[in-house]
């Protein structure tokens, strides 16, 4: 049977539904469009094993077993058994406890750098036994008591605080509770062992959790309040983004991309011309000794408060000032002079851990010198150590555009020579810069992904010297009203090489442009491999085209000289997209209008360019399944429908959660220049869980549910779990389906006896690898008994 989409959670108690026993009985038949047949298998789980270990603690209930899944109609499914129950002391009375205070003798954060914890968070790579963890993710401790702990009259709770004033509703002081079961997305604690005195819990983290330094303690105490003690562990936890966690605004989808951006140590930077193009290794050494606390101390020098460090924005843009020691007294001093006799030539750097370790070491004093691939090169390596994906990037005949034109501008006089005060543009043989990637729910859907970051001290930006993050997908279309800097990156990258002539009043008049004279062969490492990929193409759109002259002319309008460009005679086609109804299945091919409309009384024409591209729900564009350019003509006051179909070949294989996918259209009216420009977002709908109750509904009496889901796609379902809870009628719990053949059918009947009188709702939901988002509810007025 194809087991689960594995969690970052891991295994061994650490795990998403650590301890969680299967359904008691299940019966199973498959039940696809052209028959039946049925087969009853016995499942056994931790209730049972526990009630025949421990009879007193676990009484039968009279009469029938309930809140049990009565029946399942599917693919058969054989489940196994829980090899290992978790084991736990049985519990003595609690008379006998009384005469001695429960208090924390030791605790053990389990921190060894080969131990589970630290394999599981993937930080094992980084030197000495702290614990250092990736947030988002379960891990464990052990603690040591004065007595064996009694969960009927003892309480324990956790303390992590972190910063210089821990304050509860700002994040930094966490108050981790005690419970029966973890959940996803909130800090608790579970017990998953307890053997004599000796405890182990299973802790989870929130994927938001501030990043940093926490000091640990455990507070105990009786049920009734008194004797309570407080125990401080004697080390540090830390915390950091987690790339694996499909929560945390880090979250990478690609092994191969994690092992290339997070956990490589080394990598190369490219340098030289455009024709001559060289390559140096770089050591970036996050996991060094020494560097995760040169990395945390520079948090701590920074201005970003410890509330503001959940955030990867908030800490990108404080990286990329700290880097520098223009104005903040940060890592690196630049110079550019040729005279490095005073320090080190930035040309004699070949590793990142030196100049970290210079600077921890000396209490934040600057280190003397840097260029643009050094700054580049530690700023990949604090990205990195505190768990952002990041990489070196270089652009070759990268423009410094120093007066906000988004062009990169030449003077002269009437005679054609360069008036040398005014130019202060100028165009580099080579820049180094940064892309990190992260969601980025401040800005529009689809400018998620790779962001732009710049720590080589040129501009200032809100009054400090650094850049970014720059969405690479604003750059590339040029939206340069979006945050942050995404002006200066544009116009490093695509920016037009203008010409401009002192007329004899004084004016200047644009005498000739450069449309290709910066933005080339744009390298970063390649993944798994020391060859050089070339992403140019993220940054901008193909030279000479439609899509690139647009990109370029829409961005100059929110530069300093937005009439450098040609403006539209008239703006007067309109263009907008519909779908009928609640819009396309998943499944089926998925069918939006394309409408066009001529306000004017003259004939209009446009090459009109589509592009659907997979999107997470983060906003972060995985990848383009369909391109295609339309050809409109319209008449005088006409109205065209185009009839725009993606079809299920082009998306099958390619979906993410939510199933979110991004229509982008372009282009420009031939008569008059307008630029047309338009972006849809839509969800390629899953079908309902149909939940019906069965039976009156009253409290202490029986009653049942059937839920029914029938699969929509053309292909088998694997690994499909549904899951199935309603607070007053049905303690949560998972039923383990298996494979669900195309167009087949589940059907589950639940059995369960409310508990609760009211309006209750039974909510269900149904997980796979191939499909998410599925659910149902039924409402249930329950009567008193």
């Amino acid at each position: 049977m194809p087991s689960e989409r594995p969690s970052v959670r891991g295994v061994s108690g650490v795990g998403r539904y650590a301890g969680a026993a299967p359904p008691t009985r299940v019966q199973v038949s498959i039940n696809p469009n052209d028959g039946s047949k049925k087969e009853e298998v016995e499942e056994g789980g931790c209730v049972s094993w526990f009630r025949k270990m421990c009879p007193c603690c676990c009484k039968p209930q009279a009469g029938n077993s309930y809140d049990v899944t009565d029946k399942v109609e599917v693919v058969p499914f054989t489940p196994v058994a829980d090899k290992d129950p978790p084991k736990f002391l049985p519990l003595t009375n609690g008379n006998e406890m009384e005469e001695v205070k429960l208090c924390v003798r030791a605790v053990d954060l389990l921190s060894s750098q080969s131990g589970q914890n630290r394999t599981e968070h993937h930080t094992d790579a980084f030197h000495g036994d702290e614990l250092v963890l990736r947030r988002g993710q379960a891990f464990q401790i052990q603690l040591e008591l004065s007595r064996p702990y009694n969960q009927d009259t003892d309480r324990m709770h956790l303390d992590l605080k972190t910063g210089p004033l821990p304050i509860v509703s700002k994040g930094t002081h966490i108050i981790v509770p005690l419970v029966d079961d973890l959940e996803d997305d909130r800090w608790e604690a579970k017990i998953v062992e307890q053997i004599g005195n000796t405890v182990k819990l299973s802790v989870n983290s929130t994927p938001k959790a501030v990043v940093g330094v926490y000091a640990l303690s455990v507070t105990t105490c009786s049920a009734k309040g008194g004797d309570v003690t407080v125990h401080e562990a004697g080390k540090k936890v830390v915390m950091l983004f987690n790339p694996w966690c499909e929560d945390d605004s880090v979250f990478l989808d690609d092994d191969d991309e994690r092992n290339e951006y997070v956990l490589n140590d080394t990598g190369r930077i490219y340098y030289g011309t455009e024709k001559q193009i060289g390559a140096r290794t770089w050591n970036f050494g996050q996991f060094q000794e020494g560097i995760l606390e040169a990395c945390l101390f520079l948090l701590e020098r920074s201005e970003i408060a410890p509330a503001g460090r959940w955030d990867p924005i908030n800490v990108v843009r404080v990286i990329s000032a700290m880097i520098n020691a223009q104005d903040d007294y940060g890592v690196l001093i630049g110079n550019w002079s040729g005279d490095y006799s005073d320090g080190t030539s930035p040309a004699a750097w070949s590793s990142s851990v030196d100049i970290l370790k210079q600077y921890h070491e000396a209490d934040g004093t600057p280190v003397a010198y840097g260029q643009c691939w050094v700054f580049s090169g530690v700023t990949n390596t604090v990205l990195r150590c505190l768990g952002i994906p990041a990489r070196s990037v270089t652009n070759f005949q990268s423009a410094h555009d120093t007066d906000v034109s988004l062009t990169t501008d030449v003077y002269l006089d009437v005679e054609m020579q360069p008036i040398d005060h005014l130019n202060k543009d100028s165009v580099w043989n080579f820049h180094v810069w940064n892309d990190c990637w992260m969601a980025r729910p401040d800005l529009p859907p689809g400018h998620g992904g790779w962001q732009a970051v710049d720590s080589t001290p040129q501009e200032t930006s809100q009054g400090t010297f650094r850049c970014g993050p720059a969405s690479v997908n604003a750059i590339r279309a040029g939206q340069v009203f979006l945050k942050y800097d995404t002006p200066f990156v544009f116009a490093e990258v695509n920016s037009d090489k203008i010409y401009w002539q002192r007329n004899l009043d004084g004016t200047f008049a644009q005498i000739y442009s450069e449309k290709k004279a910066v933005g080339h062969c744009i390298s970063t490492k390649a993944v798994g491999s020391d060859e050089r990929a070339d992403i140019t193409k993220l940054y901008k759109h193909s030279e000479d085209s439609e899509e690139e002259r647009i990109s370029v002319e829409t961005a100059s309008r929110y530069g300093s000289k937005p009439d450098t460009y040609s403006v539209a005679l008239a703006e007067d086609v309109k263009v907008e997209v519909t779908m009928d109804g609640e819009g396309p299945h998943m499944g089926a091919d998925a069918h939006l209008s394309i409408k066009v409309t001529n306000l004017s009384s003259s004939p209009r024409s446009t090459a009109l360019h589509s592009q659907a591209a997979v999107m997470y729900y983060t906003g972060v564009l995985k990848g383009t399944v369909k391109k295609e350019t339309l050809t409109i003509h319209l008449l005088a006051d006409e109205e065209k429908t185009i009839d725009w179909v993606l079809p299920y070949q082009l998306y099958q294989d390619q979906l993410v959660d939510q199933a979110a996918m991004m229509l982008t259209l372009s282009g420009r009216v031939s008569e008059t220049q307008q630029v047309l420009a338009h972006q849809t977002t839509f969800r390629l709908r899953t079908p309902d869980l149909e939940v019906k109750p069965v039976g009156d509904a009253q409290v202490g009496k029986e009653m049942s549910a059937k839920i029914s889901f029938t699969n929509p796609l053309p292909r088998t379902l694997q690994g499909v779990v549904i899951r199935v809870e309603g607070l007053g009628l049905q303690k949560g719990h998972k039923v383990v389906v298996g494979d669900v053949g195309a167009n087949s059918t589940v059907r589950v009947t639940e059995h369960f006896v409310p508990t609760q009188p009211g309006l209750k709702k039974l909510v269900v939901s149904l997980d796979c690898k191939q499909m998410s988002q599925v659910h149902g509810v039924a409402d249930i007025l329950v009567l008193e008994a």
